[in-house]
């Protein structure tokens, strides 16, 4: 059975194969005189128990965005956010640091991923929005088992599947197509600043993980 850092080896391996076959793509298009459908680079904000899952989801949906997965840890070395510095501090770090070069964030929702702090934290510098991180799109998807995990409060400020079109996160069942997928990132790309008025990013940043 393969260890956890072999696969996060695997995963960011993927993560390169994606975008060099996107530049292949390209550049193949260029001499043709055609063009290939965009792929947005999207973050993909998950719990580390949930790594096979991601995997997945890399391996059965890169031809249609370039993922970005490495994200906020204990590596890290952050204070807990104690005050307005520290959290203004930890939204800014992580959000030049993990999330300027994606303009969408996708939530991978597995069981425990309510209950993890970076997670909170990673969400809450996605809708941060100020001259050096721009916001990004929020959506979130199931497991390939379409179960239906808790999501994350500070997702769940921004979604609500009684009127969606009052709220500026999305969530959906695992995708069954490419196309699908790639409307679901289309959708939360374009509508980032049209939606933007129905943000909330009030909540105070999760100091430590929760017992799942």
């Amino acid at each position: 059975m393969a260890t956890f850092s072999e696969k996060v080896d695997r995963l960011n391996s993927l993560v390169k194969l994606a975008e060099t076959n996107y530049n292949v793509a390209l550049s193949k298009a260029a001499s043709a005189g055609t063009r290939v459908p965009v792929r947005h680079k999207c973050f993909i904000c998950y719990h580390g128990a949930d790594i096979d899952g991601v995997t997945k989801f890399v391996e059965d949906f890169s031809s249609v965005f370039i993922p970005r997965v490495l994200g906020a840890s204990e590596s890290d070395h952050f204070d807990d956010p104690v005050n307005s510095t520290v959290t203004e501090y930890i939204k800014s770090t992580i959000g030049s640091k993990y999330l300027s070069d994606s303009s969408v964030t996708i939530l991978y929702v597995g069981k425990c991923t309510w209950s993890r702090k970076f997670v909170d934290w990673e969400l809450s510098s996605t809708l941060r929005n100020d001259p050096i991180n721009k916001r990004s799109g929020l959506m979130a998807i199931t497991p390939s088992d379409r179960s239906s995990n808790r999501l994350p409060d500070r997702f769940g400020d921004n979604y609500d599947p009684a009127d969606v079109s009052k709220k500026y996160a999305r969530y959906y069942y695992y995708p069954k197509s490419t196309t699908e997928l790639q409307n679901w990132i289309e959708d939360a790309y374009s509508t980032r600043d049209a939606r933007a008025k129905y943000i909330v990013n009030s909540r105070d940043l999760r100091v430590l993980d929760t017992r799942c």
